[in-house]
């Protein structure tokens, strides 16, 4: 599979931890000079704000896709190559869903939890077969991992490790995607 564009789920805030922000910067640098398509939620704040920014100080191409009502909390990030307005969450996420080619997801809250678990039960479904990476920065992704494992444990999904690949480093990441 050759990989051009990556949809990056990750938080509208910045979290606690300075390395969130410094991995998103690190890795939208990464993407851009490589040339990738960055596929976000359209919004300048936080680690989004963050990763795009990077992506096209490093080059590369955005594109934002962000709900109208979100515009104004949110802020777009006007500067993206390409932006897309939609009516609501759903239209937004087929969007972030149907458009990349493989995954990747930084720290983040519900929003982010959200878009993972979609694309994680689509891939569950085998109704995707696009890579999807984790990037465990700054341990961030420990206590979801603890609560897969206690899911498959308990009985209630199968190993969910095959459904995605954890990551400790954004070269480790490019890596992974020029492999891919």
């Amino acid at each position: 599979m050759d990989i051009k564009s990556i949809a990056v789920f990750c938080g509208s805030r910045r979290g606690n931890n300075p390395a969130y922000a410094e991995a998103a910067q690190e890795l939208g640098t990464a993407l851009g000079q490589a040339g990738l398509t960055l596929i976000y939620g359209g919004g300048k704040m936080g680690l989004m704000g963050v990763v795009a920014s990077a992506v096209l100080e490093g080059g590369g191409h955005v594109k934002g896709v962000i709900p109208e009502f979100l515009t104004h909390t949110e802020g777009m990030h006007e500067d993206v190559t390409d932006l897309t307005v939609t009516e609501d969450m759903p239209s937004r996420k087929a969007e972030l869903f149907t458009l990349p080619d493989a995954y990747v997801v930084l720290p983040g809250g519900m929003g982010t939890l959200d878009e993972f678990a979609e694309v994680l039960v689509n891939r569950q479904l085998h109704q995707c077969a696009k890579p999807i990476w984790l990037l465990d920065t700054a341990g961030w992704a420990t206590p979801l991992l603890s609560a897969f494992k206690a899911m498959t444990e308990q009985g209630f999904a199968d190993d969910t490790a095959k459904l995605f690949t954890v990551m400790k480093s954004v070269p480790a990441l490019m890596a992974a995607i020029k492999e891919a």
